[in-house]
């Protein structure tokens, strides 16, 4: 059976696509790897695919950000050390944090970007479970 491994790329709708480059590319450290101009969008990469999130500009007529707590999620490397000093470069970007919150398995930091987009950075405080290690039991656990 087919399965979603991981998210393979975001496109986020934004205002101003040089104010976004700048902020993904400093604030988050991304690598700008393309400017479609004619479009108005710009693509990143954090160096092992050839793009992770792409932007484009939405026309200014329509609405940008996130509802509700829709947001794409961001691993980080490292733990919760990492985890602040990305919470603190993102303080100094501007960005408005919306808050923090310990999942167990998992440290994030809520934020949006400069157009409104709710993204969430994340360190992995735990190893994450494969299904044979869920510690939820359904019924008897069958072997064969």
């Amino acid at each position: 059976m087919a399965k979603i491994k991981k998210v393979g790329h975001v496109v986020l709708g934004v205002r101003d696509p040089q104010r976004s480059i700048t902020f993904y590319t400093e604030a988050l450290g991304m690598e700008l790897v393309n400017v479609l101009e004619e479009m108005q969008m710009a693509f990143f990469s954090f160096g092992e695919r050839d793009h992770d999130i792409a932007v484009i500009k939405v026309p200014d007529d329509q609405p940008v950000g996130s509802s509700g707590l829709a947001h794409t999620a961001l691993e980080i490397e490292g733990g919760q050390e990492q985890l602040r000093e990305l919470y603190e470069r993102l303080k100094s970007y501007g960005a408005r944090v919306e808050f923090t919150a310990d999942h167990v398995l998992t440290k994030s930091v809520y934020f949006f970007d400069p157009d409104g987009n709710r993204l969430e950075i994340f360190s992995q405080e735990m190893p994450q479970r494969t299904p044979s290690s869920s510690c939820m039991t359904l019924g008897p656990r069958r072997t064969s």
